[in-house]
């Protein structure tokens, strides 16, 4: 594989209106008791104005999760929506897709090919150095800017140990559905990190992970077969995986700096279904088939320095550099002698990233007032190729910035209420000039009660594709569109949490939540007109849509000794007006119910815990493009369910861990009225590739 530099950094996050994940090792911790985003700085949960949902690193070990796609398919809210075609995997917040959901690695934007921060492919997320993760639903434009329109994602990495010397290897080999075999089916995972502790002062680690999925064959029969029949190939497609990092940090009193360093290197293999037959002199009779190959290299820099000027006010500085590119190689691969020829690869798609951000807190020696003013400077320099009239493809280069400062203030009305207002402006090189604003509010009753409430407004900018894209191709004309303009959005959250402890050692943490989201000016592709000469049906992206959605759930958490229970629930209310500038959908609010649970029991004395995750996913329906209407589509329910044990043996030291995914076995699930006509029947969506089965050993040393 060719090795590229990519690298991760900094990055926080905010609210979420749910109760908290407690560490399932040991249920007398309470894992994450300490939160950072959406904070002016880290403390603890009870103390944010806001709603902080906190993933455990406990409970990624217990899932054995390869990317990030495998812990956030277990949470409320979140629908991950793999592609067995393509290989991605992205997230759905309350039916807002993945360019509304910002992603961030230590409160730094995660750049991809496409953007930065959203549209986010999942399964490139490592999850080999993750300290925990925090999500926050709800627009959170003042803090994070740009397309944080649904949530935030922030994943925080380990700057630090405990011990001078720590060392961690596992490999991990996990079937595909009922596929396997050592090396050429099922998955197979092998990392190792290592960490020293210097002195009080220094620390410095490294890790590097190789993930190995062989790729799911179903009911196709893989790049040798010769038959021309539609069934070459596989289902889901062939991806090797290599993702490093790198840190150093230094601490000394409240001064710490750390430099941070990750790369990825990621090949998808595409096999067409088509087999041709043809005859040269050189070669005789042969088969052959043009088939593809998926590059993609991502590196990210990032700096990062905390500490006090004026013996008072805290800053908090990151500057990165970040770039993600794919390339693609078609090639022609001959069957009978099993080699391939006539290779050509060229960049696809590229995005490159310098930003800065920075933060200045604690103005006044009086803590019931606290304010916080920040920047946020971005230089987004973006390529792609597109594809023009004749099958000819011209490459685009456009450069796009944006120059944000805010300011947020946090005021302790009294020792029960605080309030905490914000306001962000972005001065935008392509766009005209946007706002967010927001205002929290947090009341703290007697005996464990909690009540919070917030407003929030902010934007979501076009992105490269909407912009630049253009695919002419056999009578089909579809462009992207400069003149477009960002989306605007407004949510309304509030929230009561009771968290109760027993004398007979039970805790009980009950929260009840409902938010409202509304979406302005929603970018769709729209037909624009017929063409003159040829009467081709021209269609463009335009600010054409709306859309609303409300949200009532509620979290449940029972913690008693070693064992700890969460059961959550939620209903949401989606309306969306979809335009095309021939017909109009209807702007009903359409409903869905999603429920999960998980319980972990710790048995001490074999040093053995036992996990299970659910989720259902209920119907839901949606309006899609079919014929000349738009069409009531209904999806289909579906169960999830994974389950492992893992056991630790001799002093800690080893670690087996052993389970399975998707136990219920989902692999599609019927959509109706999706094909040409509104009577039609419908088709499957492809979800998963059915029950798997893993197994990882671990082995962890530390001095």
């Amino acid at each position: 594989m060719k090795i590229k530099i990519t690298l991760f950094a900094g990055f926080l996050f905010c609210i979420n209106a749910y109760s908290q994940q407690k560490d399932t090792i040991k249920s007398s911790e309470k894992l994450s008791e300490v939160v950072v985003t959406g904070q002016f700085e880290p403390q603890s949960i009870k103390k944010s104005v806001f709603n902080v949902r906190v993933i455990s690193n406990q409970d990624i070990q217990n899932l054995a999760a390869n990317n990030l796609s495998d812990v956030l398919n277990q949470y409320l809210n979140i629908t991950v929506r793999p592609s067995g075609t393509s290989g991605r995997s992205t997230v759905s917040l309350f039916g807002l897709d993945a360019q509304y959901f910002k992603i961030l690695v230590d409160n730094i934007p995660l750049v991809n090919e496409g953007g930065v921060g959203n549209n986010t492919d999942l399964s490139q997320i490592n999850l080999n150095d993750i300290d925990h993760i925090e999500i926050v639903e709800g627009s959170m434009g003042v803090s994070y800017g740009a397309n944080a329109v649904s949530g935030v994602l922030n994943i925080i990495t380990k700057k630090s140990s405990k011990y001078k010397w720590n060392i961690h290897a596992s490999v991990q080999e996990e079937t595909v559905s009922n596929e396997y075999a050592l090396f050429d089916k099922g998955r197979h995972i092998q990392s190792l990190r290592a960490s020293h502790t210097f002195s009080k002062n220094w620390f410095v680690s490294a890790g590097i992970n190789r993930n190995e999925f062989q790729g799911y064959l179903g009911d196709r029969k893989g790049k040798n077969y010769l038959e021309n029949d539609k069934t070459r190939g596989y289902t889901w497609l062939p991806k090797e995986q290599l993702n490093g990092n790198a840190l150093i940090s230094y601490q000394k009193d409240r001064f710490r700096i750390f430099y941070k360093f990750e790369f990825l290197d990621e090949n998808v293999d595409y096999y067409n279904t088509t087999v041709q037959s043809t005859f040269s002199p050189t070669l005789g009779a042969y088969r052959y088939s043009e088939d593809m190959r998926y590059y993609t290299n991502r590196y990210f820099h990032n700096l990062n320095a905390t500490g006090e000027i004026f013996s008072q006010l805290n800053y908090n500085i990151s500057v990165s550099h970040q770039k993600q590119q794919r390339e693609i190689e078609d090639f022609r691969y001959y069957l009978f002698t099993k080699t391939e020829g006539l290779n050509v690869t060229a960049k696809d798609q590229s995005m490159e990233v310098l930003s800065s951000t920075g933060t200045l807190n604690n103005f006044f020696s009086d803590k019931t007032v606290d304010l916080q003013i920040g920047y946020d400077f971005v230089n987004n320099q973006g390529f792609a190729l597109v594809q023009e009239a004749n099958n000819l493809f011209v490459p685009v280069r456009k450069r796009l910035e944006n120059y944000d400062f805010f300011a947020s203030s946090e005021i302790m009305a009294t020792n029960r209420f605080s309030i905490k207002p914000g306001l962000r402006f972005s001065a935008q090189s392509k766009f005209k000039n946007q706002y967010a604003s927001s205002v929290g509010l947090r009341y703290l009753f007697d005996k464990g009660l909690e009540l919070r409430g917030s407003y929030g407004n902010g934007f979501r900018t076009p992105n490269f594709s909407e912009l630049y894209s253009k695919q002419i191709f056999d009578g089909h004309f579809f462009t992207g569109n400069e003149n477009l303009i960002p989306e605007t959005s407004t949510s309304y959250e509030a929230s009561i949490k009771k968290f109760t402890v027993f004398s007979s050692g039970w805790q009980l943490s009950n929260t009840i939540a409902g938010s409202f989201l509304n979406v302005d000016d929603r970018i769709d592709m729209a037909f624009v007109r017929n063409n003159p000469d040829t009467g081709t049906p021209e269609y463009q992206y335009i600010n054409i849509s709306k859309y609303q959605m409300w949200n009532f759930s509620t979290m449940n958490q029972i913690i008693k000794d070693n064992l700890t229970i969460n059961v959550g629930a939620a209903l949401i209310g989606i309306s969306q007006l979809v335009d095309n500038n021939k017909f109009t959908s209807n702007d009903q609010f359409l409903y869905s119910f999603n429920l999960n649970a998980s319980f972990s029991y710790n048995i001490t004395k074999w040093k053995t815990i036992v996990s299970g995750y659910y989720k259902y996913n209920g119907k839901s329906r949606q309006f899609i493009e079919s014929g000349s209407e738009y069409a009531l589509s209904e999806i289909d329910p579906s169960n999830w369910f994974d389950a492992s044990i893992r056991k630790n043996f001799f002093k800690d030291q080893f670690e087996v861990t052993l389970g399975a995914r998707n136990i219920f076995d989902v692999t599609n699930v019927n959509q109706t009225r999706t094909s040409e006509g509104a009577h039609s029947s419908g088709s499957n969506v492809m979800l998963a590739y059915g029950r798997s089965y893993f197994l990882k050993l671990a082995y962890n040393l530390n001095l």
